[in-house]
């Protein structure tokens, strides 16, 4: 079970491998930056409407390339901290 943090003096540290175990079972989301754990709050239908017209944008400007596109639940570790987050919306080529 993940420590979630939700209130200002929750600050207790959680390893990077403890997160991604935790992650393996949650019932929701969480995002991780440098030993913090962070709830992912619901999107509403326009904030799901808006990011998939992002996606299909994009899609259309790579297609031919070897990038992809990809579009929620897709978790991704930040290269430069230890930092894993979950974007509406992702390039990767």
């Amino acid at each position: 079970m993940l420590a979630i943090k939700n209130t200002a003096e929750n600050t207790a540290y959680i390893a990077e491998q403890d997160y991604l175990e935790g992650e393996k079972t949650a019932e929701f989301r969480h995002e991780y930056v440098d030993g913090q754990v962070y709830a992912m709050a619901g999107t509403s239908i326009r904030h799901n409407d808006i990011a998939l017209n992002i996606a299909f944008a994009l899609r259309a400007a790579t297609r031919g390339t070897p990038c992809k596109v990809n579009a929620s639940d897709v978790k991704v570790r930040a290269q430069r901290s230890k930092a894993y987050y979950y974007p509406d919306v992702i390039v990767g080529c």
